[in-house]
């Protein structure tokens, strides 16, 4: 997945440094992929040079690049690790549905066609998708879709969700978790943090602390701690030195404080994705949505996304979901350790090792 696409779409959804956020890439990756896959022309366009860099960029690819992400090693130690991804194109009953596009859908994770009472009760059709949701995210996101989301010319949708649980490969003693002060913008506050002395991925370079901590089934949580204020530092970091930094740790012995944490983010898409250049889609009439169905009235409405994530002494619980809505025109021993204090606004990312596919970004201001 392009890191470019990651930070463009983290920006645009919040600028402001000074607030917290927190998001999926995979998730809001996965749903605009398949989009993509559904659309040609200019929409298609759009849609592959922001998720992939380039107009060229190979869909294929990126599919299973995100497949890939979606199977964890296995691990023998602690807790199994957990992670649920599907990916469902919600539809009347009448849509016509391309074969061909159903026939990629079920390649990627969780892929599948179910319908969806639209037209005849939106309402019903609106507890259907929040309840397969739901279940997939272990009810961390109970209602994805708001009420007055689903309009009478609701057609279709296309959901991705995602739920990740994790254990730590080493877990911070609860009895070490005490409240230390965060230096946030709005002033120092205590808040609970966990301590971990053990040798963990470390580095210091381009003006930020980077330490990875290896959770189960390949898993790892990637702390971006910055020199300066993180209000100045975000702006400045691009795709390349943002790559070069959560591939720059080495083994280190380190003394870790770490707040626990419980963000989540709750957000319309369409403004951000406008903004980055991908508005064909949204055109009534001119979408070209016309690899998923034939009829060239469909467009998108608006992506929904939602996205939860819990750290703790012993792991990461975190889950996901992103809702594309369509519509149709007019129808219906060791030396001292390195000592590191998260102890103001800071980024983390969730991340496949592997891959390097994030799973989720979060910018942490204030945390709780």
């Amino acid at each position: 997945m392009d890191l470019a696409f990651t930070l463009a779409l983290h920006r645009a959804v919040d600028p402001d440094p000074d607030n917290d956020l927190c998001w999926s890439p995979y998730s809001v990756a996965s749903a605009l992929g398949l989009t993509a896959t559904g659309a040609e022309g200019a929409t298609r366009t759009e849609l592959v040079t922001a998720l992939l860099g380039a107009a060229d960029g190979d869909l294929g690819a990126h599919a299973a690049l995100l497949t890939a992400a979606s199977e964890l090693d296995e691990w023998h130690r602690g807790e199994q690790p957990v992670l649920v991804a599907s990916n469902t194109l919600w539809a009347v009953e009448d849509l016509p549905i391309r074969r061909e596009f159903a026939g990629e859908l079920a390649r990627w994770p969780g892929g599948a066609v179910r319908g969806a009472p639209f037209t005849d009760a939106p309402e019903d059709a609106r507890k259907l998708i929040n309840t397969d949701v739901a279940e997939t995210t272990r009810g961390l996101i109970p209602e994805l879709i708001p009420p007055q989301a689903i309009l009478p010319d609701t057609v279709a949708a296309l959901v991705n969700a995602l739920y990740l649980k994790a254990a730590w490969q080493h877990e911070f003693a609860e009895q070490e978790t005490e409240d230390r002060p965060f230096r946030a913008p709005t002033g120092t506050y205590y808040t609970p943090t966990m301590r971990l002395t053990q040798r963990l991925g470390y580095a210091h370079e381009r003006g930020w602390q980077v330490v990875t901590l290896p959770a189960a089934g390949g898993v790892e949580a990637v702390v971006l701690l910055p020199d300066a204020p993180l209000i100045e530092a975000e702006p400045a970091l691009d795709a390349a030195a943002l790559s070069a930094l959560v591939a720059a740790p080495s083994s280190v012995r380190i003394q870790l404080s770490l707040p626990k944490l419980s963000a989540s983010t709750r957000a319309s898409l369409k403004r951000p994705l406008v903004e980055m250049g991908v508005q064909g889609m949204f055109r009534r009439g001119e979408a070209g949505l016309t690899r998923l169905c034939p009829d060239p009235r469909l467009y998108v409405d608006d992506v929904l996304h939602e996205s939860v994530l819990k750290i703790d002494e012993k792991g990461l619980e975190g889950a996901a979901a992103t809702a594309v809505t369509m519509r149709m025109m007019s129808m219906s021993a060791p030396s001292d350790p390195v000592v590191v204090d998260v102890d103001r606004p800071f980024l983390l990312v969730i991340r496949h090792r592997e891959t390097g596919v994030p799973y989720f970004v979060a910018r942490v201001v204030h945390p709780q």
